[in-house]
């Protein structure tokens, strides 16, 4: 993956070295000195399998850039050109002088996480939990008792109705037919807009019955345009088809789904998107995927993080909720905590699955643990608010998978360096009370 440096790398007359530079008690370096980076040398290395063309980019600058994107919940634009102004970032990213250039192109990290996967995401949270444990955040102990709970993380898109969606899915043919070429016998470029706008006006006046007038009206333009394009699609080549087959059945399935059926489709750019509804008075529906999170009972460190596609119930999600926590933290829990939606759940053998409604061989301190689930709560509101849980620009399903690993990476790295702070304040207000008059400490690794 491109040559080392070998050795120590010898000083600069005409630069400062950034370890040199900056504080060499700051958290961000102490993080930095936690992390096990060789790993992603030695884990990724599978996903560049051809010695020729140019050396692959540092796998420690990508999987920093990673980390700071989402600790600090940032785009990928922002996190690169943040690196630029940040030296302590670059210092955690393993750069030894400081760069006054972007290292990488924004677009790159898109790439990367598409090149190693969910398998490769897992293991940058792996050593986040193992980066936790030697900072002393969380215990050994700790991993076998654990809360598992789900939440939806909401997909970028707008709010759907009907008359959106077609009037989209007629704007998609037109284009589609303008560049393959298609006469059209109509397009309803001024119509039809004037009926989604129609739609929504009746709708906030509650006017229902033209609503549906105006709504069936646009499905007929909107299925004349389809039908249009199909015939016209006859007489062309098979690549055009090919290119046309996708936007076709998006369309179709838009002018054939009813009210209640399952698997609507909610958005044309990303079909994946399920309601998932989870009783919320604020909020009765949201439009994403069902995320699986399991946290350490004690702590609320993330041990496991998976996106469940198909809203299944949460009692089918347990046994790999807690296979997963496993895998990553080399420790079984004996102990998961659940809320009781997970009821009726299969969990994984030798682990004992607890919930408010068990009345028998309840001790005390089961009775304690058991209170104590919904400590995971402001840990998921923490992600959603200070991480990037709550909305997801990644594409397909796979940006899905990619999404929930980070927000849990995120999380972590927060955590750590929530501790690493607090030790650091300690330190200051330690000496300010050794040394009242402003002597300095005579200990080696005294922050004076």
């Amino acid at each position: 993956m491109g040559p080392k440096p070998t050795g120590t790398v010898s000083a600069d007359m005409f630069r400062q070295r950034l370890d040199e530079l900056v504080n060499p008690k700051h958290p961000l370096v102490k993080l930095a000195d936690l992390m096990d980076w060789s790993v992603f040398e030695r884990e990724w290395a599978t996903h560049f399998p051809s010695s020729r063309g140019r050396p692959a980019t540092s796998t420690r600058l990508i999987a920093g850039l990673l980390y700071l994107q989402h600790t600090f919940a940032l785009s990928d634009e922002d996190v690169v050109w943040g690196w630029v102004e940040n030296p302590y970032w670059q210092l955690f990213c393993g750069e030894i002088w400081f760069q006054h250039h972007p290292p990488i192109d924004p677009s790159s990290l898109t790439r990367w996480r598409k090149r190693i996967g969910e398998k490769g995401l897992e293991w940058m949270l792996t050593q986040t939990i193992k980066a936790a444990e030697k900072a002393k955040v969380v215990e050994q102990k700790s991993f076998e008792k654990v809360i598992v709970d789900s939440t939806v993380q909401e997909k970028a898109i707008t709010w759907p109705t009907d008359a959106k969606l077609l009037e989209r899915a007629r704007q998609h043919l037109v284009k589609f037919a303008i560049e393959e070429k298609l006469d059209l016998r109509q397009n309803y470029n001024r119509e039809a807009p004037k009926l989604a706008g129609q739609v929504a006006r009746y709708a906030h006046a509650k006017q229902f019955k033209r609503m549906r007038g105006s709504l069936k009206k646009l499905k007929t333009l909107v299925g004349r345009v389809y039908r249009d394009v199909e015939r016209k699609l006859a007489n062309k080549s098979e690549s055009v088809k090919q290119k046309a087959s996708d936007l076709l059945a998006k369309a179709k399935r838009l002018l054939t789904q009813q009210k209640n059926d399952k698997n609507k489709l909610y958005s044309l750019h990303a079909p994946e998107v399920e309601c998932i509804s989870k009783g919320k008075a604020r909020q009765p529906y949201e439009f994403g995927v069902k995320v699986s999170i399991t946290v350490t009972h004690k702590e609320g460190l993330v041990v496991g993080m998976r996106s469940m596609p198909g809203n299944p119930y949460d009692g089918h999600t347990l046994y790999e909720a807690l296979e997963q926590a496993a895998i990553l933290t080399d420790t079984l829990p004996k102990e998961a905590f659940t809320d009781l939606g997970y009821r009726g759940g299969t969990a994984p053998s030798g682990v004992k699955v607890f919930h408010r409604r068990l009345k028998r061989n309840i001790t005390a301190r089961l009775r304690r643990d058991i209170r104590r689930r919904s400590a995971i709560e402001p840990v998921i509101g923490h992600m959603k608010n200070d991480g990037r849980l709550s909305r997801n620009w990644l594409k397909g399903a796979d940006g899905d998978a990619f999404h929930a690993l980070l927000c849990g990476c995120g999380h972590n790295l927060r955590m750590i360096l929530r501790k690493l702070r607090l030790f650091l304040a300690f330190l200051a207000f330690f000496c300010s009370f050794r040394f009242p008059e402003g002597k300095p400490c005579l200990t080696a690794d005294c922050i004076c």
